[in-house]
């Protein structure tokens, strides 16, 4: 009987629906599980950690000192814009749930459960990171006792049960229980379609307003914090006037984008002149307000900004010439040559043979003795031999001698190296996803270009580029995402003659943590730094160049 009740539980449409969403959710929640551990929550753990001072245990909140540390007075800037931001989003997001309730007014209704939901997230993360440094520090509480599993455990179940923890868990089991109770109550009472994603949707929006809140309270406490310490010590600082004069250049910036735009799509000569002027005017106030950048970076971690100095050379110096070679070689090995499907193999190679092995080949080739191949082919030219992965001085002095500007130096001899290995273990990558790409192309177009009389040349440029498109654009956000990321390529070909030259930001987080002495803290900082430039970087690329792309 009670087999039969359950089977005719799920025998009606609403019945079926709900079975449906249940079997889906299951088989999404081992994923969404992975995605939550490895990867919403190393960022969020970052960001905590950065706010107090970590070594090897956790010790006393600092707020953005490690931040400061890091990028000096810009530290304030970035959080400033990012609490604006988060606060501007949520306003949107406001917005646009207003426009649509207006075919749905039982929508709004749906606020109330999304604030319960949200106010319940929010004490379970204030109850996590509470409990959380407690259980990390239970190894250092046992220090200088017979240590056991049993004492490990003890200590472990003891974390649960300190002031703090006990006064925030009753807030948090309410807030859970009620978020409950009130979303299905919600849900069930006023039965619409849409209702499940309106909650959703104000649950997130109310998160992303308090984020933006906490992260703004944080940012000008902090700035408080500073200016009034400075002024203890007789020193001004005008945090809030670099503050308002970067953002009006950024902003200033632009606005003469957007009007150059509006420029290149007009037709009139008087019309495109006055937005062209009015943009070049603009662009020159924004680089005199932005110029306000390097002051307020003068007080940062010089390792910091060399370690991004470096990264941006690297991925200008690998990305371009990674994607040319890549197109060039898939264009010849898509022609109907002998042999192909060998070249193929062999160009591919490089990328799925192990690093430490290719790495040792081209210490051997780019060795700074006499006998290396490189040296001897460079005596057969006539030209001096080279100390290659030995040298860190910039490539533009080695050929132009010394005494040119500093930012004309360009990256050292053996960073070029690097990129040169970059550049040949992923060209074959490259080669592969271009050949894809190619051979999604209807022949029929290249058919009917050739009716019309059109050259290899213009088929290429007209057909076969555009065509390509979605693949460079997916080429180009991988590789560019990649070497900001490069690490064991870097690591295994650097030398301690060359560090400074070849070390980007990767290295020197991990230096930072591997240390006698790790900075956990420190480190977090500069990683979420880094992640948040590479987010930047690749909302960029999808905002601007993502435009360019020609799907068909």
């Amino acid at each position: 009987m009670a087999a039969s009740s359950q089977r005719g539980l799920f025998n009606s449409r609403r019945g079926r629906v709900i079975l449906e969403n249940l079997t889906a959710y299951l088989f999404l929640t081992p994923a969404g599980i992975i995605i939550f551990l490895f990867g919403i929550f190393p960022v969020g753990f970052a960001f905590f950690v950065s706010l107090h001072q970590w070594r090897r245990f956790p010790e006393e909140y600092i707020g953005l000192e490690n931040y400061e540390k890091a990028l000096g007075g810009f530290a304030y800037v970035v959080f400033f814009w990012l609490a604006i931001g988060a606060l501007g989003f949520g306003l949107y997001s406001l917005f646009r749930l207003w426009q649509r309730s207006r075919s749905e007014p039982k929508g709004w209704l749906y606020l109330l459960p999304g604030l319960v939901n949200a106010t319940a997230i929010l004490l379970f993360i204030n109850w996590f990171f509470i409990l959380l440094p407690l259980i990390l520090d239970a190894p250092r509480r046992i220090q200088g006792q017979q240590r056991s599993t049993e004492l490990f455990l003890s200590e472990f179940f003891a974390s649960f049960s300190f002031p703090e923890v006990v006064n925030a868990v009753t807030p948090m089991l309410i807030g859970i229980v009620a978020a409950v109770i009130i979303s299905v109550l919600f849900t069930r009472l006023l039965r619409m379609k849409s209702g499940t994603d309106y909650m959703v949707r104000f649950t997130i929006m109310l998160l992303t307003l308090a984020a933006g809140a906490l992260i703004l309270q944080l940012t000008v406490d902090q700035i408080t914090q500073a200016i009034a310490t400075a002024r203890e010590d007789g020193v001004e600082l005008p945090i809030w006037s670099q503050i308002i004069l970067i953002s009006a250049g950024f902003l200033l910036l632009a606005v003469a984008y957007w009007i150059w735009r509006r420029a290149a799509n007009s037709y009139g000569d008087r019309r495109f002149l006055l937005f062209a002027l009015a943009a070049v005017g603009l662009i020159i106030g924004g680089y005199l307000l932005v110029s306000e950048l390097p002051r307020a970076l003068s007080e940062a971690d010089d390792d910091v900004l060399r370690g991004f100095n470096v990264t941006v050379m690297y991925a200008l110096g690998t990305v371009p010439f990674q994607l040319t070679i890549g197109l060039t070689l898939a264009y010849l090995l898509f022609q109907n040559i002998k042999g192909r499907s060998f070249f193929r193999v062999v160009y591919f190679l490089p990328y799925i043979t192990p690093f430490v092995a290719t790495s040792v080949v081209f210490t051997l080739i780019f060795s700074h003795r006499t006998g290396s191949p490189v040296n001897q082919f460079m005596q057969t030219l006539g030209l001096t031999p080279q100390k290659w992965l030995l040298e860190p001085t910039g490539i533009f002095e080695i050929i132009f001698g010394p005494g040119i500007p500093d930012w004309l130096v360009g990256p050292g001899l053996a960073l070029v190296v690097i990129m040169f290995y970059n550049t040949w273990i992923y060209a074959g990558y490259s080669t592969v996803i271009f050949l894809a790409g190619l051979g999604s192309i209807p022949n029929e177009v290249y058919e009917a270009a050739r009716i019309d009389g059109a050259s290899g040349w213009r088929i290429f440029r007209h057909i076969t580029l555009p065509l390509l498109s979605p693949t460079t654009f997916f080429l180009m956000l991988i590789a560019t995402i990649g070497t900001f990321q490069a690490f064991i390529q870097v690591w295994l070909l650097r030398t301690p003659a060359s560090q400074r030259a070849v070390d980007t930001i990767n290295i020197y987080i991990f230096q930072e943590i591997q240390a006698g002495r790790p900075n956990y803290a420190y480190g977090s900082a500069m990683a979420f730094v880094l992640f948040g430039v590479i987010l930047v970087l690749t909302v960029s690329q999808n905002r601007f160049a993502g435009r360019r792309v020609f799907y068909g």
